[in-house]
């Protein structure tokens, strides 16, 4: 029981220091000012890479949808008028 005490008290004075940090230290480059390091262009190219993806993502499900408009209008197109797809079975 002591043991855990102990640890705690050890947990809660390094949460105390950690809060008491200069700030520095936990900006990266693009919030700390330096906007012309590789940190913030990797960043810039992450960015844009994920723009990227999601674009073509959604590009992606508008043309699926498109095709099957195109689809559908071409197969209403060729269909005798007033002519029911079971009743051209039978």
């Amino acid at each position: 029981m002591k043991l855990m005490s102990h640890l705690l008290k050890g947990l809660a004075v390094v949460a105390g220091l950690a809060v008491w940090l200069p700030s520095p230290v936990d900006a990266c480059a693009a919030c700390y000012g330096r906007s012309d390091s590789p940190l913030a262009s990797g960043m810039n190219w992450g960015i844009f890479t994920l723009m990227g993806v999601v674009i073509t993502v959604l590009l992606s499900i508008a043309s699926f949808f498109i095709y099957i408009i195109r689809k559908e209008n071409a197969q209403t197109r060729t269909e005798p008028a007033g002519q029911n797809l079971s009743e051209a079975k039978i």
